[in-house]
């Protein structure tokens, strides 16, 4: 009988997106406060102990990487240091027992119609729009990256598939994800089997994810567009001004750009060095991860795309795709490889489908100690509105039974807390961020940041002893913005008054929009301001065991990347889930060989509303977007952290800023 192996992967090490992040700061009333916050790179190269058989294997995680206290002293903060060493590719293989066999086979003979895949099956998978950090019902719209990268796992041990088949379209998600998904593809491609890619569209985010594959195809007429990468801040002062709406700003914090956007028309100096720096990190992760993966030198790659590439046939000429085919075309191609003779369709498996699967059919399940994984993405809220949508961000107050519950069991030995947000309420943030430091008074707590990790999601991470960040996450950004408007021309314009009796000096300071702010309420609303960036300053300062005067130097407002916030201190080790995962064992003293069981402590389940939401969405064309405009007026109220206006093109959709611009253009007609 032939033997069935796994193969031990060390942790690896991954990169995120660009999107900057906002803190932004509101009083109960009209007061505001803006700070800005806001995700990471390639996994080395790794050897493989040659299999004596050609049978699936999977990742798993065998040893830590290096966080900081195990590295030479850091200099100051605000010093650059050198970037951290990858962790070593130590590969075991381990021999499944002629039991684990048995029982995988009765299971798939055993399981129910809706899990069963017909031997020699390819598991098609379209990858495209938004990927969701957290897991995802069968009801829920869009796809899951925990499900995503479980399917190539799961795939390349399954013995009724036969290989993938990606088709790669727009990706409206960060660096972070589309690395982590790069990786899967690449381990996967060591099983043996073959993983072959399909790109209608090419930019440069649909091609860093496209060349890992091993074959890779377009059709003749594909649209392609590799011209760079582009970074671009909006200013509303002109529209604002056009309306008769005046902004009082103060701004505090020399790299705060959010405040920029209502007060100035055009881009400063400090935040025009930070937003250059990050494009540089990331274009170059880009030219870097391309020439590595073609064999070229980083300045052939440049010139070709300084040479603007819009034609498809230009990329097969220099070998960058392997050819031009129709999509029948390439799956005629697979039903022969796979020697499917009938003359029916490729025999082929959904990700919806295949997600179904569980990884107990196929021995995957693990075992032994248990770490709880909870995932906190979205923006953040302390209590769910009458208008928020199911799974719609982080829910306080949710969250926070969640890890309660997880404080108060004994089963869980580490937990990690995977973020993904640009952060929300920071009154929510603060609780959360207590509860986290008591759970990790009693149990290992590392916390993953992935695409973006900013604002009140920086204020969690910074709760844990462990920070793990992408390359390129975006992150830091401690400072605020204080502001408010002054409607007084914008009244007049439409012939409104509005009249305020009050009693208390500074009663009217966060109610009086009609007139400008007196000097005395200007002075203390500055104060505020100052009082507000201190505290955030401080905590920070405190929960990462620096002095107030470091973390002065490395806040100031500034959004870093993943791999400069290590360099400062900001954060403890540069990676993904993967490397998370190797800390948290090593931190419960759990030997690195061997197997845990990772629970979801954040698993959905579908419920009614659900359901009819997918359903009402589908039926009635309700756009998302307006659905989380009237979530986030709901919510105004209190300290807020918002994303700002930056917007790196070819890195996000603007479809939805290109609404609020048609809507602006509209009201400024109506008053010119």
């Amino acid at each position: 009988m032939a033997r069935l192996l796994v193969l031990r992967a060390a942790p690896y090490r991954h990169s995120s997106h660009l999107c900057a992040a906002t803190l932004l700061v509101l009083s109960p009333s009209q007061h505001r406060h803006f700070a800005s916050f806001p995700s990471s790179a390639p996994s080395p190269a790794r050897r493989i102990i040659p299999s004596p058989l050609r049978v699936p294997i999977r990742a798993v995680e065998s040893s830590p990487g290096l966080t900081k206290e195990e590295q030479e002293p850091s200099p100051a903060a605000g010093e650059a240091q050198e970037p951290p060493p990858a962790a070593a590719s130590a590969f075991e293989v381990e021999e499944l027992g002629w039991g684990t066999q048995l029982a995988v086979k009765l299971r798939m003979l055993v399981a129910p119609p809706w899990k069963r895949v017909r031997k020699g099956s390819v598991l098609n998978m379209k990858l495209r729009g938004e990927l969701s950090d957290q897991l995802k019902t069968r009801f829920s719209s869009g796809l899951s990256l925990p499900q995503i990268c479980e399917n190539f796992v799961k795939a390349a041990y399954d013995p009724r598939i036969s290989g993938i088949y990606l088709h790669i379209e727009p990706l409206r998600c960060g660096w972070g994800k589309v690395d982590e998904i790069r990786r899967h593809i690449v381990d996967f491609k060591k099983s043996g089997k073959f993983v072959v890619g399909y790109m209608p569209v090419c930019g440069e985010k649909e091609y860093y994810l496209a060349c890992a594959c091993g074959e890779l195809y377009a059709p003749p007429s594909a649209y392609v567009a590799l011209f760079g990468l582009t970074v671009q801040q909006t200013f509303l002062r002109g529209v604002l001004e056009k309306v008769g709406v005046e902004p009082e700003i103060q701004r505090i914090g020399k790299y705060k750009s959010a405040g920029d956007q209502l007060a100035r028309k055009s881009m400063s100096n400090e935040v025009r060095e930070m937003l250059a720096t990050l494009l540089d990190n990331i274009y170059g992760n880009w030219l870097d991860t391309i020439s590595s993966t073609h064999g070229k030198k980083r300045e052939e790659i440049e010139e070709f795309i300084n040479s603007g590439v819009y034609q498809v046939s230009r990329l097969k000429e220099q070998g960058w795709i392997t050819d031009l085919l129709y999509d029948d075309e390439v799956m005629t191609m697979l039903k022969e490889r796979v020697g499917q003779k009938d003359k029916k369709s490729l025999r082929m498996v959904d990700y919806s489908k295949y997600s179904r699967v569980s990884k107990r059919t196929l021995g995957l399940q693990g075992g032994g100690e248990q770490i709880a994984i909870i995932r906190a993405s979205g923006s953040i809220t302390r209590t769910r509105s009458p208008l928020s949508a199911p799974s719609s961000g982080i829910i306080a107050e949710q969250l926070i039974e969640k890890i309660r519950t997880v404080r108060e069991s004994e089963k869980y030995k580490a937990v990690i807390l995977r973020i993904d947000s640009p952060g929300g309420d920071a009154l929510a943030s603060d609780l959360m961020w207590r509860e986290i430091r008591l759970l990790a008074n009693s149990k290992p707590v590392v916390a993953s940041m992935s695409d973006v990790a900013a604002s009140g999601g920086y204020y969690m991470a910074m709760a844990a002893p462990v920070i793990v960040a992408e390359k390129l996450t975006l992150t830091g950004s401690i400072g605020v913005v204080t502001g408010k408007f002054c409607l007084q021309k914008l009244y007049e314009k439409i012939d409104f008054n509005k009249e305020i009796l009050s009693k208390g000096r500074y009663a009217e300071l966060n109610a009086a929009d009609q007139r400008p702010l007196r000097p005395d309420e200007a002075e203390l609303f500055e104060k505020s301001a100052q009082n507000a960036y201190a505290l955030f300053r401080d905590k920070a300062a405190m929960s990462r065991s620096m002095s107030v005067d470091q973390m002065e130097t490395v806040a100031q407002g500034r959004v870093w990347s993943g791999q400069d916030a290590f360099s400062r201190g900001l954060v403890d080790s540069v990676g993904g889930l993967s490397q998370a995962l190797a800390i948290a064992k090593q931190k419960a003293n759990i030997p690195k060989d061997k197997k845990v069981q990772l629970v979801e402590v954040s698993k959905p389940s579908p419920t009614l509303p659900e359901i009819l939401s997918g359903i009402g969405g589908s039926l009635l064309g309700v756009d998302r977007a307006v659905k989380g405009v009237l979530q986030d007026m709901s919510s105004l109220s209190g300290v807020q952290a918002r994303m700002d206006g930056i917007l790196f093109e070819n890195l996000g959709d603007m479809s939805g800023e290109n609404q609020l611009f048609l809507l602006i253009k509209d009201i400024v007609n109506r008053f010119d």
